[in-house]
Parts: C-alpha cells; structure tokens; sequence
C-alpha cells in the first residue's frame, strides 16, 4: 500500500469512524495465555521501540493504533506514571509495537502516523508517537490529516520533503503492516491496546493500580 499527500486530500471527517469509535468505550480488561516468551520477544522488520534496562524482571510489549482512543488515554494518564515507577527504576523494559487499526477502504491513517515516527530523526521515535496520542483530536478528525499531521510532525524535524518521502516508502509501510500481521497471527492480538506482561497477555487498557497489580508479584518473584 503506497501512500501519498494526495491520498489524504480529499478526506472528510466522516471516514474517521475509528478514530470515533476508539474513545467511546472501555473495553473490558482480560488476561490470556500469549504463546511462546521467547517467539513473542523476537524483533520485526523495522527493529524494537524499548524503553529500560534489558535486564529488567518484567517485561512488557504494548501493541497500540494510533487512531484507538484508549491507547491515547493509557499513554497521556497511566503511561507517564509507569515509566517513572517502573521503567525509570529498572523494574520494566517497555517495548511498543505498531498495530494500526485501519479502515479497509479508507486511508491508513494509525499506518501512516506509525511510518512518521518510524521516519523521525534517530530517538524520537517516542516523541513522536507520544504526540500524535496527544493531539489525536486534531490530526484523526481533521478534514485535512495530510496538512494536520504535517503540522505536528515538523516539530520534530520533518520538512515537506521527507514526509512525503516518508509516506511513500514502501519498506517503512511494509514494516509496519508487517509488526500487525506477526502480532494477529502469532500472538492472537485482535484489539487495542495488548499488553504482554511477561508473556502473558493482558487486553485493555489499564490504570496504574490495575498495572501494578500485576507487576509487583512479578518483582518479589
């Protein structure tokens, strides 16, 4: 799948439905087996996104869309509070894959905002994820996201050049759909966010008392 500025030109709010439907409901949290540890750390096509000490106890794999509502919920208001409590500290590794929740027939866009940060200058990679949950009103129901994701993005670095570069390499996009394949096909992930918590998989989103429940039996383990 290529994509270009013009195949967001004429896009209306309207084809945003799951952006939408994304914010609207909680889905409930559940706890699953999630396969083999050791297949499940494996890294994709476009290398690991990781957050803490490689040695730490726990660790954990989100798999998120940028156009899910809950997804930005978990990283402005329970992320912030992981990562000072538990990666910061040495507690948790924190690996963040790409699963982008796409309408069939209409423009990616979670597979888009997934190629920008991919594309972003070397250790901004986190930046830029965490702008795009920040300001996913803005960029996700705008009737034009092409310019409104331009808009965020240059802020890290983008000129007009390298996004449109950016949104037409096919390796990038393909790395990308590639990471959501592997997770839906080998890990049994449909929905997001997914959590593996030392393999085990955990769907919803969480706060940080529902997180700490499961981390800290894992710590005096």
């Amino acid at each position: 799948m290529t994509l270009s500025r013009r195949t967001f030109a004429g896009l209306g709010a309207a084809a945003l439905s799951a952006a939408a439907f994304g914010a609207a409901v909680r889905p409930a949290l559940s706890q699953e087996s999630g396969g083999s540890p050791d297949k499940l750390l494996m890294p994709g096509p476009l290398g690991e996104h990781v957050l803490g000490e490689a040695s730490a106890p726990v660790t954990i794999v989100e798999y998120a869309s940028l156009t899910c509502g809950h997804c930005a919920n978990f990283h402005e208001h329970t992320f912030p509070e992981l990562k000072k409590r538990y990666i910061d500290t040495g507690k948790v590794r924190f690996i963040f894959r790409e699963f982008p929740l796409d309408q069939p027939q209409g423009v990616p866009l979670a597979t888009a905002g997934f190629a920008l940060a991919n594309c972003a200058p070397e250790g901004t990679y986190f930046d830029v994820v965490g702008l795009l949950f920040e300001k996913l009103d803005v960029w996700a129901a705008s009737p034009n996201p092409a310019n409104a994701l331009f808009d965020l993005v240059k802020q890290v670095g983008f000129t007009q050049e390298s996004f449109r570069e950016c949104l037409t390499n096919q390796e990038v996009l393909d790395g990308v759909t590639a990471v959501r394949n592997r997770a839906h096909t080998e890990f049994g992930v449909s929905s997001t966010p997914t959590f593996f918590i030392n393999g085990k998989m955990v769907r919803g989103a969480m706060s940080i008392d529902e997180m700490a429940e499961l981390i800290d039996p894992l710590l005096k383990s």
